[in-house]
């Protein structure tokens, strides 16, 4: 069996569109329908519904993904274990991160180049749910996500850090110490949409101090949070490792009632043996933990 005709059914079910799973895989389209085709026959069933565009996989195609993924992904830690076994890591680290952990990227890059420096690092932004999702069909290697709010199940993790929150607002002047919820949440505020786990965890924090955030204005990323603020017309609540990254113009306020810390860490699918790049990602999260 032909491991580029399972490399094309998987691209094809990911980007479905036959163009576009083509250009994916770096081959013309009239060769990805080849492998395809040459796979169904080898397994005498159809596995694709065609038209003059995709339409979908069939019964049979779903049925054989997640196989495809783990026989693509174990030919793929394997040649990656021969290539590494003499020499130093080649190849690409796949890390999903939410966008909470954003901050801990440069870290986290500085430190796997220093430690395998011909060793490509590919980031992309992802929630806590599809970071776990992407890890059991290996098309991730590793993520930053939160380890102890709604834990991952299946994975190797290692804590990084722990993030809290701040009060972000245009500044306006001389800026308190510390601010209270009851005036926080007065204001006309913008946070991320609850499909985010940090604000899944917010609002879990703010119930159990009898609380609740109602924002004016929802949004997926920090930096769309940020141009609300800027406009003068939002404030919004954003973790504390932010800080670093904020501009000139924005005034950062701590919280004056404490709420729990949320860890933040690096996780791998938890299996045997553990892939090349998961193993040099995890040793990166060692090396970062707690620093």
């Amino acid at each position: 069996m032909q491991l580029s005709g399972l490399r094309y059914l998987l691209a094809l079910d990911r980007e479905r569109h036959f163009a576009r799973a083509a250009a994916a895989c770096h081959v013309t389209q009239p060769s990805l329908s080849a492998g395809i085709a040459a796979l169904e026959q080898q397994l005498g069933r159809r596995l694709v519904e065609r038209d003059r565009r995709f339409i979908g996989l069939t019964g049979e195609g779903r049925a054989i993904l997640p196989w495809a993924r783990q026989v693509v992904a174990a030919i793929d830690g394997l040649v990656q274990a021969a290539q590494a076994a003499p020499g130093p890591l080649t190849g690409e680290l796949r890390l999903g991160a939410i966008p909470a952990s954003m901050p801990a990227i440069g870290m986290f890059a500085t430190e796997l180049a220093r430690l395998h420096p011909q060793l490509r690092l590919s980031i992309s932004s992802h929630t806590s749910r599809e970071i776990a999702a992407r890890l059991a069909e290996f098309a991730l290697d590793a993520g930053l996500t939160y380890v102890e709010h709604e834990p991952p199940s299946g994975v190797v993790r290692v804590p990084l850090y722990s993030e809290r929150m701040l009060f972000v607002r245009r500044a306006t002047g001389d800026a308190p110490a510390a601010i209270g919820w009851d005036e926080a949440l007065a204001q006309p505020l913008c946070l991320l949409h609850q499909g985010m786990q940090n604000r899944r965890i917010l609002d879990a924090n703010l119930a159990a101090i009898g609380h609740a955030a109602r924002p004016a204005a929802t949004a997926d990323s920090y930096v769309a949070l940020l141009a609300l603020v800027a406009s003068g017309g939002f404030a919004t609540i954003m973790p504390d490792s932010y800080a670093p990254l904020l501009p000139a113009w924005a005034q950062m306020i701590a919280f004056d009632v404490a709420m729990p810390a949320s860890a933040i860490g690096l996780i791998v699918a938890d299996r045997t043996p553990l892939g090349p790049m998961a193993l040099a990602a995890l040793a990166v999260g060692d090396r970062l933990r707690d620093r």
